[in-house]
């Protein structure tokens, strides 16, 4: 059975996979996975490392197709890698205009550039080149270009694993408030089950390879949540639980 991709560019983002397997090889990395993530979520992937957390991004990002099962995107997919990818010849303001190609209003373009540059607290840098910016400043510009534009779903695998401890905190709580800005649908693949807890609607814990999801938690907590909530203590015991740990 080859697998079904649909996609729909509508105002209303969904993302959904039905019974989608792969392999690579001889190596079956995904089983019989469903999955549904509906307009305005944060649905955040943990699991044992190598179960095949970064190979549900891709499908849902249609760079992989898998081998059987329906895909369904509805809306316009950016993604967010461990290490940003920022083109390092061209300034902060040109790499956040980097998502906003399609613009063809030069002015409009501009001041959209502007309001980004503002929205993550880089005014200053904008004639900055990447190597001139400390990691979290770079993750900021990543975060700037994805929400430019019209794009209104983020896959983001790991984006602040290489981040200093302070500094993931601090990206955490600026992810919060920009999505609080500029609503979008995230999945979000994590190996911190800290940063889990801090961010998601729901938890979805992945058994090892061939990844099924073998845990649903949903956090029902407002945002921005400290470590030390209730609800982000209960939701660590409970995915460690989960994990065997």
């Amino acid at each position: 059975m080859y697998a079904g991709v649909m996609k729909d560019n509508r105002s209303v983002s969904r993302l959904q996979l039905e019974k989608v397997s792969h392999s690579f090889g001889q190596v079956s990395v995904l089983h019989d996975l469903s999955l549904v993530v509906n307009h305005g979520e944060v649905v955040v992937l943990v699991g044992p490392s190598g179960c095949g957390k970064s190979t549900i991004l891709n499908v849902l990002s249609g760079h992989i197709i898998p081998l059987s099962g329906l895909v369904r995107s509805e809306g316009v997919v950016r993604t967010i890698h461990q290490q940003d990818g920022l083109f390092p010849w061209l300034t902060v303001s040109e790499n956040i205009a980097m998502g906003l190609r399609s613009m063809k209003d030069t002015a409009h373009r501009t001041k959209e550039v502007s309001e980004l540059i503002n929205l993550v607290h880089l005014e200053g840098f904008e004639h900055h080149y990447p190597h001139q910016l400390s990691g979290g400043m770079r993750q900021r510009v990543e975060l700037a270009r994805v929400l430019a534009g019209d794009s209104d779903i983020l896959l983001m695998d790991e984006p602040f694993s290489a981040l200093d401890y302070q500094s993931r905190l601090r990206m955490r709580r600026e992810l919060i408030r920009l999505l609080q800005l500029r609503l979008r649908t995230v999945v979000f693949v994590t190996h911190d089950i800290e940063e889990a807890a801090q961010l998601a609607d729901r938890v979805l814990v992945l058994s090892g390879r061939p990844a099924t999801i073998s845990c649903e938690l949903l956090i029902d907590a407002p945002r921005p949540r400290d470590l030390t909530d209730n609800a982000v203590i209960e939701a660590m015991k409970k995915i460690l639980k989960e994990l065997g740990l």
